[in-house]
């Protein structure tokens, strides 16, 4: 994939997927399968367990997986406690609906052995649909979520379904991230949150099947739709795009980009308070 400004590559270190589930018991045991027949075994697996999914504990059994409670419901208070429970270095945040390609955790570790990425988010493809139809629908729906949310944040947003953070960005952003709020999209909220400087990178390797349900369902678009503005005006003025576009001006006029991951001190706090934003990459 090439060597990243200075040059240096190492060891990425562990790896968790967190996987927020409510009334998805079904499509879930299709995920974990995936993860089971992974050519690098992740770390760690957690499901978070929102409500409507029945007893996870024989699934539990079968595919090694942690099962965590989330009694507040909504994805973003499921997402929000999964990544806290976590305890790897790298944190894959999935949707219960998707299939993991089988080199995907090997390929995530490959992306993440370079220091100077901190987020990474994935493509997607529509396993039941024709090949071209599901080219077609996927640049759609999510190449227009990433041109819109990309202005809105001034870089990459980061997608639920295949996204991936290290956990000490993570600490950083924790007791911002709006877990109360089941109208926020938890992908752009964590995008929003985002450290100034941190690279948000797209992999293809890191792509994954998902479900046609938005397809099908044109008023699920719209609602989808709702909160992405929600998300967005939430966090107005400070977040407000010209804003969020001057403090990335000045972050790459002082070279944050390359070493976000590192301004995280020991205790997990950043440097600076109050919300931030990111750097583009």
């Amino acid at each position: 994939m090439g060597r990243d400004d200075d040059g240096m590559r190492g060891d990425p270190g562990t790896l968790s997927i967190v996987v927020p589930v409510r009334n998805d018991r079904d499509r879930l045991e299709r995920l974990l399968r995936s993860i089971a027949a992974q050519s690098r075994a992740p770390d760690e697996v957690i499901v978070v367990d929102n409500g409507g999914n029945g007893d996870l504990d024989a699934l539990a059994r079968r595919y090694g997986f942690r099962i965590v409670t989330e009694p507040v419901v909504g994805i973003p208070a499921a997402t929000a406690r999964g990544l806290d429970a976590a305890s790897s270095d790298v944190l894959a945040r999935v949707d219960a609906d998707s299939v993991l390609p089988r080199d995907w955790v090997a390929a995530a570790h490959d992306r993440f052995a370079d220091p100077a990425v901190g987020a990474v988010t994935g493509w997607a493809w529509l396993p039941r649909a024709p090949r071209g139809a599901s080219r077609v629908l996927v640049l759609g729906y999510l190449g227009g979520y990433t041109l819109l949310a990309g202005i809105g944040l001034g870089h990459r947003p980061l997608w639920g379904s295949s996204a991936l953070v290290r956990s000490s960005l993570w600490r950083v952003v924790r007791d911002d991230f709006c877990r109360d709020d089941q109208r926020v999209h938890d992908d752009l909220d964590l995008s929003i949150h985002l450290p100034p400087g941190t690279r948000v990178l797209r992999d293809r390797r890191l792509s994954v099947g998902v479900s046609t349900r938005p397809f099908r369902d044109p008023q699920k678009l719209w609602r989808d739709a709702a909160m992405g503005v929600h998300t967005f005006v939430r966090h107005w003025p400070h977040e407000f795009p010209p804003f969020r576009w001057a403090r990335i001006v000045r972050a790459r006029a002082t070279g944050g980009a390359a070493r976000a991951p590192q301004g995280v001190a020991a205790s997990g706090q950043p440097r600076s308070g109050g919300s931030t934003s990111s750097q583009p990459a």
